[in-house]
């Protein structure tokens, strides 16, 4: 979260985050947290997956993608959580030829690898799940990058070539007219379509979806409705690198290499060679219904490019990251201003959904009592009195300068309504911050807005 906060130059707000492990029963979740679930999910949405393309002796790909599935589906089960959004992948199509449409599954065809046969086996399983209310599917292509930065976090797929040809095209010396040559042979026509799709665009496009309830209970395929090819690859290569050199022979049997960069790149493409075949078509009616106004972005030139820079920079995963800033955790300094000797909840009591941007924050609903803090619980609640956003570097400034307690940092992040921000302000200085509030003044001010207030105040220690 820290390198987005760099990035966007903004603190960003955390999500729950319950750890568990899909390889076990119930996700391995402590009762605690299996209660949360229980009390606050109406929904899943499982992503988590295996990309082994082959069976390697761990089990994986089957543990994750078809017991972890299993088990996903167990605890929903368990929990009533009655919607599904599951992430599959567009080559459960395996090896078939013809246009792919989106209700398609089991044709019995034949698949390149364990990955794409186990991903195949998960979606039976979700769709045969009786007790699912409602289940939206997933089927993204091969996902690449950031289309505007290039950014990646893993160098599978499209970036295992983009890497590969500039390890071998930057190794190699410039003739005397400045161009790099590459005798390298590629046993394919050069124009057979490659469904590559930006990893931006797939969570812009998701997250539409996921919010759009008429969209739910469908299947999509994210795919690109102009896909790249390989000679497209091979001619932005020729521009950023200025080589030249590559030839495209057709699905001929292997022959000898032409160069010792040919048999390099023979031995370095082994791992895809069972996608050099041509992709399938892949039907988008549904994503065009429910999305028209996010088509894929074209991969061209620009963004090639922009793949490269970020790999290179990016030392293509070996770049060491920039530190993160050391920070507290607000959850555990909350948890210890608790009042544990209350015996039961006073039902005046107050109630705050309590929302902290930036390290350390996250989300919280508060129940305070006389100035105490009696009940600290994880997440939001629709049934609140009142919230409170705040960085939390504020935070800390807040819980530390007593002396200089800046009553208006408090009050500007408090939403809340005109009859009861009086008394909020001041409970929630009481028992988050340990300050008294004593209000000399309140003055209604119509240019903030209906119902707001100015506070000019004093802090005192509590």
């Amino acid at each position: 979260m820290q390198m987005w906060e760099q990035q966007c130059g903004m603190p960003l707000p955390r999500p729950v985050c319950l750890e568990g492990d899909v390889g076990q029963p119930g996700l391995g979740l402590s009762s605690s947290d299996r209660a949360w679930v229980a009390a606050n999910c109406t929904s899943m949405l499982h992503s988590a997956a295996s990309l082994t393309f082959h069976a390697d002796g761990s089990g994986e790909p089957y543990n994750t993608n078809v017991i972890g599935t299993k088990n996903v589906l167990d605890l929903c089960a368990d929990l009533d959580v009655g919607n599904m959004h599951y992430v599959s992948t567009a080559y459960v199509c395996g090896l078939r030829e013809e246009r792919v449409m989106e209700e398609d599954l089991d044709f019995g065809q034949r698949f390149r690898n364990d990955y794409e046969m186990t991903k195949l086996e998960a979606e039976k399983l979700v769709r045969s799940a009786g007790f699912l209310k409602q289940l939206t599917v997933y089927r993204p292509a091969v996902i690449a990058g950031d289309s505007c930065t290039g950014y990646t976090n893993t160098y599978h797929g499209l970036y295992m070539y983009l890497k590969l040809m500039s390890v071998l095209v930057w190794n190699t010396e410039p003739g005397p007219d400045g161009v790099r040559h590459t005798p390298v042979q590629l046993e394919m026509t050069g124009d057979e379509p490659r469904n590559i799709i930006p990893v931006d665009w797939v969570s812009a496009v998701m997250c539409h979806l996921l919010g759009t309830p008429e969209a739910h209970g469908n299947t999509f395929h994210l795919a690109p409705e102009i896909p790249l090819t390989p000679r497209q690859i091979i001619e932005a290569g020729y521009v950023y690198f200025n080589s030249r050199g590559v030839e495209f022979v057709g699905p001929t049997p292997s022959s000898t290499p032409i160069s010792e960069m040919d048999e390099d790149a023979r031995q370095n493409m082994g791992m895809y060679r069972e996608y050099e075949g041509s992709d399938p078509e892949f039907d988008l009616t549904n994503l065009q219904k429910h999305a028209p106004h996010l088509p894929c972005p074209v991969i061209d030139d620009a963004m090639l490019h922009r793949f490269w820079k970020y790999g290179e920079d990016d030392r293509w995963g070996k770049r060491r990251p920039k530190r993160l800033d050391p920070y507290r955790s607000i959850e555990e300094h909350c948890a210890d201003l608790v009042v544990k000797s209350q015996s039961k909840l006073d039902p005046k009591a107050l109630k705050v959904n309590f929302r902290v941007l930036g390290p350390g924050g996250g989300d919280w609903h508060l129940h305070i009592q006389s100035g105490r803090l009696t009940r600290f619980e994880r997440g939001l609640s629709s049934e609140s009195d009142a919230s409170l956003q705040i960085d939390s570097k504020v935070f800390w400034q807040l819980t530390s300068e007593h002396k200089d307690f800046s009553v208006d940092s408090a009050s500007e992040s408090l939403d809340a309504p005109s009859d009861c921000r009086v008394r909020t302000l001041t409970e929630l200085c009481s028992a988050l911050f340990g300050v008294s509030v004593r209000h000399e003044q309140i003055v209604s001010t119509p240019t903030h807005g209906s119902g707001s207030v100015d506070f000019q105040t004093q802090a005192d220690k509590a």
